[in-house]
């Protein structure tokens, strides 16, 4: 549990594993949302987020910027445990929650090689896109899973 724990990172943490894993010459990977309900969908894309480079760096909205995005009711679980699920999976090497309702500022200190998002986004809708752009990174969109949603599942369990 301890290495799962020492995963999940504040901002200093996060720096100081940064500067180790370029020093090693490690492509830092860069993905993000909100985790609420972990599905399929979600799996895939951090495969093959993690698939793009030596390092993948999950930004995880916190309660509060859940709350803005998703309305209330949501988050299902606390930011905690959210982080936690995403912490204990091989292909994560760092979880780092932030509370913006968009993760610029944290790409922006992040610098990443590569960022990925689902493929319900355009690049020109993916917050960040040009800062990865600008130092000559890259965008990565993923195929969603069909029908796999956190929004769908809440909806099909209020309905059943």
């Amino acid at each position: 549990m301890d290495k799962t724990k020492r995963k999940i990172v504040n901002w200093e943490e996060l720096s100081q594993e940064l500067h180790r894993w370029r020093l090693k010459g490690d492509r830092i990977v860069f993905t993000n949302g909100c985790f609420d309900l972990l599905h399929s969908g979600h799996i895939k894309v951090l495969h093959e987020a993690e698939a793009q480079g030596e390092r993948l760096v999950v930004g995880l909205n916190a309660d509060v910027s859940v709350k803005g995005l998703k309305g209330e009711g949501r988050p299902i679980k606390p930011e905690t445990e959210r982080a936690l699920c995403l912490a204990t999976m091989w292909m994560v090497d760092a979880v780092i929650l932030f509370e913006e309702e968009t993760p610029l500022k944290l790409i922006q200190k992040i610098q990443p090689d590569v960022l990925v998002k689902g493929g319900d986004y355009r690049e020109d809708e993916i917050v960040g896109a040009e800062v990865v752009r600008e130092k000559g990174g890259e965008i990565v969109l993923v195929d969603l899973v069909p029908d796999r949603s956190s929004t769908a599942w809440i909806e099909r369990m209020k309905n059943s």
